[in-house]
């Protein structure tokens, strides 16, 4: 076979160059014909779309042929040339075909037919071949590519936070632990704790559930800094919307208070979204058409409209009277409870149709870490909360006054000496500052309309689940 630069498929469409030979690589989807002409349809990755290649039976073996079946991979030369079909305005006149790896039809798993989602987390390893997690991954890559350029546009340096861990400042019950001791073998002191002398570390370890408070340290030298990396929380919940290990974009920045903290988290998230729109628009439109019809339009209407910002008590009035007028929620709702996502979604779906920012929540269910107000009873948190997610930012103002920290960490059963290197930054040169925290994985739910978790990431480890 005449070795000729591979091209790929995405540029191949854009192309004009009619009537040159061209190389093209990558899996066959179908293949279909009559006794005369085949058509295979070949995709490399690099696009939704499928480089039709038609084949002349005539000038080719038949038992080569035979082993062109779906999931085959092959590198072709052919003629580029227009297309007369529907759906694509390029296809390839085959001149040579190289098989590079047959796919048994009997068990090639990804068949010309529909497949449950359950299915394909099966096949975790295959499912990028197919259409839909081609999109996904490709709008992965876009999304964080926008997070990038958003915070370095604006003089963010992005900060390496620790993934293993020996501080818990978020409970310890949610944590992995990290070690290199036999667990049949641990040794424990007299009153049962576990003795970690002969550890790694030397004391207990785990995986990080967020870099947020690094990422506070470096914002008081930096002065605005962001995290993007994985995280790892250990909680039991077999749910569409929850990961034990995700990705996370945290953002700290000295001098920001709650107000321009809820300016910066509502110019990041539609920054991001008018990312999609502007360079996934083949891989947007397929999702919109296969899966969730509104999609396009409700990216563009979060672009477009100013986000609803609103007091923890005001929704929870909201809230009370929508019950009062008879709407059913599944969960209570009174001053001090913690929203459920039912919640969050009645008042951006069905009160404001528009992302609401709620701010001032009660601090009993917030961090230690929060500003306090002056009425003693809020502090400065703010979440964003989307259609169809629900909250999918959460964010607040840090205490930065050393007595009032010290003593919310005590109410909240933080240990000083897990935080010593916390406190100190409020005892040398503290400053006002603020962050928060997005989920990669629920922005990922939100531009892609996918409607479970483990769809939008490429190994999902949930309970009970850590295949491949």
């Amino acid at each position: 076979m005449e070795t000729i630069s591979r091209t790929k498929i995405v540029d191949l469409c854009r192309s004009k160059e009619f009537g040159t030979i061209v190389n093209v690589k990558g899996w066959v989807r179908t293949r279909r014909g009559n006794k005369q002409v085949n058509f295979i349809a070949l995709n490399d990755g690099s696009t939704i779309n499928n480089m039709q290649i038609v084949v002349d039976l005539a000038q080719f073996e038949e038992d080569m042929l035979k082993s062109i079946t779906t999931g085959a991979c092959i590198s072709v030369n052919g003629i580029l040339t227009e297309s007369q079909g529907k759906g694509q305005s390029v296809e390839i006149q085959a001149k040579e075909i190289e098989i590079y790896g047959s796919a048994d039809p009997q068990t090639y798993p990804l068949q010309k037919k529909g497949h449950s989602m359950e299915f394909l987390r099966e096949i975790a390893h295959l499912r990028p071949r197919t259409n839909t997690f081609g999109a996904v991954f490709r709008m992965r890559h876009n999304m964080a590519i926008a997070i990038h350029k958003f915070f370095h546009d604006r003089g963010f340096f992005y900060f390496h936070t620790p993934i293993i861990t020996a501080s818990d400042c978020e409970g310890a019950g949610q944590m992995f632990q990290v070690t290199t001791m036999n667990l049949y073998d641990l040794k424990k002191d007299e009153k049962g704790s576990i003795n970690y002398d002969n550890d790694f570390f030397g004391k207990q370890a785990s995986l990080t559930v967020s870099g947020q408070l690094e990422a506070e340290l470096a914002a008081m030298a930096l002065g605005a800094v962001y995290t993007f990396g994985p995280t790892f929380r250990a909680e039991n919940s077999n749910t569409p919307r929850h990961l034990a290990e995700f990705w996370m974009i945290e953002p700290e920045v000295a001098f920001n208070e709650i107000g321009e903290n809820m300016q910066l988290a509502e110019e990041f998230i539609k920054y991001c979204v008018q990312w999609a729109l502007d360079n996934c628009k083949d891989d947007l439109q397929f999702l919109n058409d296969m899966f969730d019809k509104g999609l396009i339009e409700r990216l563009q209407s979060v672009v477009a409209t100013e986000f609803k910002r609103l007091t923890y008590t005001e929704g929870i009035k909201i809230l009370e009277n929508a019950m009062s007028s008879g709407h059913n929620f599944e969960f209570p709702v009174y001053w001090g409870v913690d929203l459920a996502a039912e919640h969050e979604r009645y008042l951006v779906e069905e009160y404001f149709k528009r992302p609401v920012i709620l701010t001032d929540y009660p601090k009993e269910i917030k961090s230690f870490y929060m500003k306090q107000n002056d009425d003693g009873k809020t502090v400065r948190a703010m979440d964003v909360l989307f259609p169809k997610i629900g909250e999918i930012i959460g964010g607040s103002q840090r205490e930065e006054n050393y007595d009032k920290l010290v003593t919310r960490a005590k109410e909240m059963g933080v240990p000083d000496k897990d935080i010593w290197w916390y406190l100190d930054t409020r005892r040398f040169g503290t400053a006002p500052h603020s962050g928060f925290g997005l989920g990669f994985e629920r922005l990922l739910l939100f531009v892609t309309g996918m409607t479970n978790i483990r769809d939008v990431i490429p190994f999902p480890r949930t309970p009970k689940n850590a295949e491949f």
